[in-house]
């Protein structure tokens, strides 16, 4: 296996600054992740601004996986019916589909990446509701959890592009080629981005631990993120046909300790929400 020039820890970081940057108002919306006292009237002024942003995020909020029983028509209204918390987490999921530059590596197929990113955040959001955890945050940890690959592919495209060659020519694993290749892995680069945009401290854990949900410290959203990873893989939603499906943890799969009866409900779920989901932050 030909290693490309490693890349160091440092040098990702630095790279960050790079990166595509998101629109003024999700970074603020990030940064009040865990704020209480966030003046929701300035907020939704900001985002209405955007108009491609806003009709996304309605179209998401007005879509039947959240269920409203009336129609919300403007940012504001959305954030009344669904909460803060929930409308935040649409508005950046339509703003993240739309925000990396893609075609850069020919061997990285952005659509597929981000169909299973959805299916993830819909499969998530489906198991949060079941463990009684919060599913906006499950939401946005499952379609953010592979934001690495994209740091990888929008800061060394030539390198990551290697990487994904061989990676098929062994139909190995992606980490080991990654590190084997570059010196750093998806998971790294994606804990990083996630430092770097300010995400909470569970985030950050979420994305940097969800293929090792059994590590000490790694927290609960791992452990739903990664199950979540495996089931849009297992449905095969992001219609890839070099996808290999991800062994599952044991640790991972006890800890949600669900029904055989309830897997057959969430595999529908999320197959409805996904499909849903995707001709919204597709388009």
């Amino acid at each position: 296996m030909t290693t490309t020039s490693a890349i160091t820890s440092e040098q990702l970081v630095q790279g960050l600054e790079d990166l595509p940057s998101l629109p003024a108002v999700v970074m603020e919306l990030l940064g009040s992740i865990d704020q209480e006292d966030v003046d929701i009237s300035v907020l939704a002024r900001k985002v209405s601004a955007d108009q491609a942003l806003t009709a996304k995020t309605l179209r998401l909020a007005n879509s039947s996986a959240f269920g409203l029983q009336v129609k919300a028509t403007t940012i504001q209204q959305a954030m009344t019916y669904l909460g803060f918390q929930a409308t935040r987490n649409l508005i950046m999921a339509a703003a993240m589909t739309g925000c990396f530059p893609s075609g850069r590596c020919p061997s990285f197929d952005d659509k597929a990446f981000w169909r299973l990113s959805i299916a993830t955040a819909a499969c998530a959001r489906v198991l949060a509701r079941h463990m009684r955890f919060n599913q906006d945050v499950a939401f946005t940890a499952g379609l953010l959890h592979g934001i690495g690959r994209l740091v990888l592919v929008t800061r060394y495209p030539e390198q990551y592009d290697a990487v994904l060659r061989e990676r098929k020519r062994l139909d190995g694993d992606l980490l080991d080629t990654e590190r084997a290749m570059l010196g750093v892995d998806h998971l790294l680069a994606g804990a990083a981005l996630a430092e770097h945009w300010q995400f909470s401290g569970t985030m950050q854990q979420a994305i940097a631990f969800y293929h090792a949900p059994e590590t000490p410290g790694a927290g609960f959203l791992a452990t739903i993120v990664h199950v979540a990873n495996a089931v849009a893989h297992a449905l095969d939603l992001a219609g890839d046909a070099d996808e290999l499906v991800p062994a599952v943890s044991s640790v991972a799969w006890t800890a949600l300790g669900l029904s055989e009866e309830t897997w057959l409900h969430v595999f529908r779920e999320t197959e409805l929400q996904y499909e849903e989901m995707t001709a919204i932050l597709m388009a």
